[in-house]
């Protein structure tokens, strides 16, 4: 493949619900362009997009994949378009936001049939929050459920006038016969995937004059001066409508839609290659920091990392200068140079060797030591870019090796998975000993499981994470912990009196007050260290004990029997009669919850708070339909909140939550968890 310059590349991401059709879309247009010489089929695992094993085995992405090609129009010359075809399920999202981070432009591709959903809406929050160029694709127009006008009224519904149809679909029955450009005004027919122009037909006339009044005050909202005109009844003619079209799109104040069918109507297929080469902006027309600029030093964002057992691919994105094979870089983000060996474009898993990346140019780079998703590439002393910010992990699980000794290689293999996907979190637990893995769905962590196996050959199961309880004590308590054992020689004796009681924080408070001399002061040190030990299981159920305040306030000693491992025993077994005495009690995590869904499901999600003994602390509006719920809930009542959540919104709602407190746990479940601890 050749290399581009900016002004020929349009970079643009492929974003939408889960089974809209965005990699068949993609797989059409990469088969029209002669990148691929076979139509690919997702049901046979034939894509260029869907190369990974686990998505031919589960027949959905799970990976952003490049598919780059390249096309001309009458008026534009040879260009580069880079497509990023992106997963809609949402517990890939952070696929989708690599992806966005590397493009200027998105098309959205919506299900004719199904229309607007959760992952379209999604989308367009996305690109509009990236302040993107957007257009719109209605597939799967030859399903005989498919109803173009019904989801230009949704688009309508959901996004605004912004969104206007460019081209409507001509159907016969499931067939579709050709298009009407909604902007020339002109309609064709086509067949062997050559285009008659034909008069519109008379049953889709009111279908246009709808559509063209409706691109006519998209552009009209676009221009003070234009809507002034508008309102006022003037006719703003189709030549100064596309004189203003394309900045319009460019800017994102116009979105076209277009609707077709991706698999065997190419035309439909062409005709969105050649708009997206006419209205979306270039690398170096669109408004990116640093601007476009070959001349300029080098400053390049990495967007994903491939990663395996052999080593690791960076997928990059140039923003200004030129990256070049078998060169040197800065690593900006982590202030170390980098080594630039050989440089690939990527066709799905295919590498094409180019010799350069120019500014806006989308490649790949080899086994970098130090790079990783969202470092910066620069010159030498050079800044760092904006990198990508993921969502917060939504659900956490505890990772259970099914063969022994695995350890080691479960954590090796899944910093190498973390390199490949950020979005996900490992952790452990030093309290209940676990490795934890936390991601944005339960379909996220199986597929990073199943990863794990299928790359570095180490298999595990999930299971819910152990709540870290704690224990405390309630009433104040003094009591004799004596330690005598005679067996030949010197034996051992240590005695002491000690007072247990609650304080509000949650490290042992240790104190002495002792008079006369009735434990020696060099024993006060063992009878803390006594207690210290002790402390880390509690009474109840074994978890750790906090708010434990003691004070050593007599016992005696022996001068020859007596030593600091003697007043150790007997410190601890004070601590095990006095707690037990002390009404002591058990203890939850509660973590601060935020909620935000559509307002209308408000009560449903109060009410499940509610099943799960939250506190509704505040319900507030947003904006836009959305509503947001506070609360505080027990974290044994979260495990699979991120499960349950999607499921009561649509996908519509999101949450946080992070720890708060420590609150004393109601005495049914208590009893509960004790008798697990003790099973």
């Amino acid at each position: 493949m050749n290399v581009f310059s900016g002004e020929n590349i349009r970079n643009v991401v492929v974003l939408g619900h889960g089974g809209a059709g965005k990699t068949s879309l993609v797989e059409a247009i990469l088969h029209k362009a002669g990148a691929s010489d076979r139509f690919g089929k997702i049901a046979d695992g034939t894509t260029v997009s869907d190369y990974d094993p686990e998505e031919t085995k589960r027949k959905i992405s799970v990976n952003l994949s490049m598919a780059p090609c390249v096309w001309h129009t009458p008026k534009i010359s040879d260009s580069k378009l880079n497509l990023i075809d992106t997963p809609g399920y949402f517990d890939f999202a952070g696929e989708a936001l690599g992806g966005i981070r590397a493009a200027e432009s998105a098309l959205i591709v919506i299900n004719a049939k199904s229309g607007v959903q959760v992952g379209t809406e999604k989308a367009w929050k996305y690109a509009t929050d990236r302040g993107m160029a957007r257009m719109m694709f209605i597939n799967m127009m030859d399903d005989e459920n498919a109803d173009f006008d019904k989801v230009v009224a949704q688009i309508h519904d959901k996004f605004g006038a912004s969104a206007a149809v460019f081209r409507i679909p001509i159907k016969e029955g499931k067939e579709i016969k050709g298009y009407v450009n909604v902007v020339s005004g002109k309609a064709y027919t086509v067949s062997n995937d050559v285009e008659t122009e034909i008069p519109i037909p008379d049953n889709m006339k009111e279908s246009y004059d709808k559509y063209h009044d409706a691109l006519v005050e998209a552009v009209a909202l676009t221009s003070d001066e234009l809507l002034e005109r508008y309102f006022a009844g003037d006719v703003i003619t189709d030549e100064e409508m596309r004189a203003v079209l394309k900045g319009s799109v460019k800017q994102g104040q116009v979105v076209p839609v277009y609707g077709g069918f991706c698999v065997d109507k190419t035309f439909a297929v062409r005709s969105l290659m050649d708009a997206m080469l006419k209205y979306l902006p270039s690398p170096v027309e669109a408004e990116t920091t640093p601007a476009c600029d070959e001349s300029a030093p080098l400053s390049a964002i990495v967007f994903k990392t491939l990663a395996d057992s052999y080593g690791k691919i960076s997928l990059i994105r140039v923003m200004s200068g030129t990256l070049k094979a078998d060169s040197t870089a800065y690593n900006a983000t982590k202030d170390v140079n980098e080594r630039i060996g050989k440089l690939y474009v990527l066709r799905g898993k295919k590498q094409i060797e180019v010799p350069e990346l120019k500014a806006g140019d989308i490649g790949a780079a080899t086994k970098l030591s130090y790079t990783l998703t969202g470092d910066t590439l620069a010159k030498q002393g050079g800044e760092a870019l904006e990198s990508i910010e993921f969502a917060p992990a939504a659900i956490k699980m505890a990772i259970v090796p099914q063969a022994k000794g695995d350890e080691e290689k479960i954590s090796a293999g899944l910093n190498k998975l973390r390199e490949e996907d950020p979005s996900f979190e490992i952790g452990n637990n030093p309290e209940t000993k676990e490795m934890t893995i936390a991601g944005t769905g339960e379909l996220h962590l199986d597929v990073i499981t199943s990863k794990l196996k299928s790359k570095f050959g180490v298999a595990v199961n999930l299971q819910a994470p152990k709540i870290a309880y704690r224990e405390t004590i309630r009433k104040s308590v003094k009591v004799q912990g004596r330690h005598k054992k005679q067996s030949g020689g010197h034996g051992q004796f240590g005695d002491v009196w000690i007072e247990f009681s609650h304080h509000d924080g949650n490290e042992l408070i240790f104190e002495e007050k002792i008079v006369g001399g009735a434990v020696p002061k060099n024993y006060f040190p063992a009878v803390e260290k006594g207690l210290q030990e002790s402390i880390t299981k509690g009474v109840l159920a074994g978890y750790p004990v906090v708010g434990l305040k003691a004070v050593l306030v007599d016992g005696s000693y022996h001068p020859v029997d007596s030593s600091e491992m003697a007043f150790k025993v007997a410190a601890g077994i004070a601590y095990k009669d006095g707690l037990s005495q002390a009404s002591p009690v058990l203890l939850e995590p509660i973590g601060h919850l935020e909620v935000h869904m559509p307002e209308d499901l408000m009560g449903d999600i109060i009410g499940d708070i509610n099943k799960r003994r939250g506190r509704i602390l505040g319900m507030n509006p947003i904006g836009d339909g959305i509503g947001e719920v506070i609360a505080e809930v027990p974290e044994s009542e979260m495990v699979k909140y991120a499960t349950d959540l999607r499921s009561m919104t649509r996908a519509r709602g999101s949450f946080t939550f992070s720890f708060e407190r420590y609150e004393e746990v109601p005495e049914n479940i208590a009893q509960k968890v004790i008798e697990s601890a003790k099973a």
